[in-house]
C-alpha cells in the first residue's frame, strides 16, 4: 500500500499480480481501510482488537472495515488462529497492481482514486518521518538513504524503461521462498523501498 504503486505496463511483473479494478478500488480507498491494509502489510496477521489500539479506534469499527477488505480480497482470515471471537486477519499474498490510467476517465472511479493516491502519498511520507525519528545506530543511518534527482530528461519510454531497471533490481533482492524470514541473516531487519518517479512542469520565472 499502498503497496499498491503503479508498474508499467510495457515490463509485467515477474510475480503474479492483482490488478485493482473500479470495484475493488472504491473498496480500499478509505483512510481508515487503507491503515489498516498498512498495518496488516508491514507487520504482519492482527486482530480487530490489536488493529483497534494501534489506530486510536473503536474495535467494531475496525471489525467492520476488516470484513469490508476481505470482501474486497484484500485480506483473508488467518483460520487455524484465533478463536470465534478474536478472529486474526492477514493480507493476502497476491501483490496489487493499479495503473491510475485505468479510472481517470471514469467519473464513478474519479474520487475513489483522488482518496487513495492521497493516503498513499501520506503514508509515504510517514515512513520516511517515522524512519527520521526514530533511534538508529551510526551503521543503521550509513546504510539508509532519503534522495532525489532533479536534472534528468526523460521522454515517457525512458522513464518507463528506467523504472523497469529499478524494479528488477529490488526484485532480486525480494525473498520469495514461504521460509525466507526464517532463513534471513540475523542482524536482518525489514525494509522498505519507496520508488516515487515521475514528470515535473516547467514553471518559468516570471
Amino acid at each position: 500500500m499502498p503497496d499498491a504503486p503503479e508498474t508499467p505496463s510495457a515490463q509485467p511483473p515477474a510475480r503474479p499480480t492483482r490488478r485493482i479494478d473500479a470495484r475493488s478500488l472504491r473498496g480500499l480507498a478509505h483512510p481508515l481501510r487503507m491503515n489498516i491494509l498498512e498495518l496488516l502489510s508491514l507487520d504482519g496477521p492482527a486482530t480487530a482488537t490489536g488493529l483497534a489500539e494501534r489506530l486510536g479506534e473503536n474495535t467494531g469499527t475496525v471489525s467492520w472495515h476488516l470484513r469490508h477488505l476481505a470482501e474486497h480480497g484484500f485480506i483473508e482470515e488467518e483460520t487455524g488462529r484465533g478463536t470465534r471471537r478474536e478472529r486474526w486477519w492477514r493480507r493476502t499474498g497476491v501483490p496489487n497492481e493499479l495503473n491510475t490510467a485505468d479510472f481517470r476517465d471514469d467519473p464513478r472511479s474519479r474520487g475513489a482514486l483522488s482518496v487513495y493516491l492521497h493516503e498513499l502519498v501520506g503514508q509515504y511520507f510517514n515512513r520516511v518521518t517515522d524512519y527520521l525519528n526514530e533511534d538508529w545506530d551510526n551503521e543503521w543511518r550509513a546504510a539508509g538513504t532519503v534522495s532525489d534527482w532533479h536534472d534528468l530528461r526523460l521522454t515517457p519510454d525512458q522513464l518507463r524503461a528506467m523504472n523497469a531497471e529499478l524494479m528488477a533490481v529490488i526484485a532480486r533482492h525480494t525473498p520469495t521462498a514461504p521460509d525466507a524470514e526464517a532463513e534471513a541473516d540475523p542482524e536482518a531487519v525489514p525494509v522498505v523501498v519507496q520508488l516515487q518517479s515521475f514528470p515535473r512542469k516547467r514553471r518559468d520565472a516570471p
